[in-house]
């Protein structure tokens, strides 16, 4: 089933022109094809009955009941007994129905909707960062950073740390230990930004980078001993952060610059900020 063409979604549900499994038209009006919604269910449950089938699914999704007639049309399609006007839906309406359909085989399709969401979650926030300013290499790598604080925090999830003040206490102590002792408030405090602001939506590539090395090696220690409860996990934490901190400290030796920034993006862009240390480094080099 493809990602890129929503149209394949139902491609192995139609079949070829001459024995559609699902039944569809084509409304010259809208430029929209209205599949029956019917031939959805009964492809996808193999229900005896699979309009009571769907009377029962709109009892239980109170939602799905709220909004049927919105997305649900009256269209002529061919049936046993000559054209008549069904129950039929669009592609999109089709696919919130088939959200609420408890069957087996509704599960790639849903596996498909999940991926194709992710993926649709993914392109907007490229496309916030890009609108806010910022440049492709660090849109990556936060984007990046995002990925592995949700795998750490679902490890905790799974382990026992509580949601809330649990979790900001592990979070400190791997920014304590990466950051030179820095806490996530006294690192906001350093960058002059306030509670309201994201501190990672602030910090440069290399804070980024740091701050997900340490995270990835928490969460790698915390499986790898099935760390269980606060106290575990913690200890996971500070080695985590302690290993993602001697490798701060060993690049900035070889590199002659902090990682620890005091710049934010409130004025100037990232990608602003970049071009302008590029050019301050450029002008360093001409020998006159």
């Amino acid at each position: 089933m493809s990602e890129d063409n929503p149209t394949d979604a139902l491609a192995r549900f139609i079949g070829d022109d001459e024995d559609p499994t699902v039944r569809y038209t084509f409304d010259e009006a809208t430029g929209e094809v209205y599949f029956a919604v019917v031939d959805v269910i009964a492809h996808l449950t193999d229900s005896n009955d699979p309009a009571q089938y769907l009377k029962r699914m709109r009892q239980r999704d109170q939602e799905l009941k709220a909004s049927w007639k919105e997305m649900v049309k009256r269209r002529s399609m061919p049936t046993r007994g000559g054209q008549q006007s069904i129950n039929a839906a669009k592609l999109e309406d089709i696919l919130r129905i088939v959200q609420s359909i408890p069957s087996a085989k509704a599960e790639p399709l849903k596996r498909w909707l999940a991926r194709t969401g992710a993926k649709h979650i993914y392109d907007l926030q490229i496309e916030r960062y890009r609108r806010d300013g910022y440049s492709d290499e660090w849109i990556e790598k936060r984007l990046r950073s995002k990925s592995i604080r949700s795998k750490l925090t679902d490890a905790w999830a799974r382990r026992g740390v509580q949601e809330g003040l649990e979790y900001a206490l592990l979070t400190n102590e791997i920014s304590k230990t990466t950051f030179g002792g820095l806490t996530v408030g006294q690192h906001k405090k350093l960058k002059n930004l306030d509670k309201k602001h994201n501190l990672r939506d602030h910090m440069t590539e290399a804070e980024l980078v740091f701050q997900s090395l340490a995270e990835l090696t928490t969460r790698q220690i915390a499986e790898n001993e099935d760390a269980q409860g606060f106290e575990d996990n913690q200890s996971a934490a500070r080695r985590g952060g302690r290993i993602a901190g001697n490798a701060r400290r060993e690049f900035e030796r070889e590199t002659g610059s902090n990682v620890v920034s005091e710049n934010n993006y409130l004025e100037e862009p990232e990608a602003q900020a970049r071009l302008r240390a590029g050019n301050e480094e450029s002008d360093e080099d001409v020998p006159f």
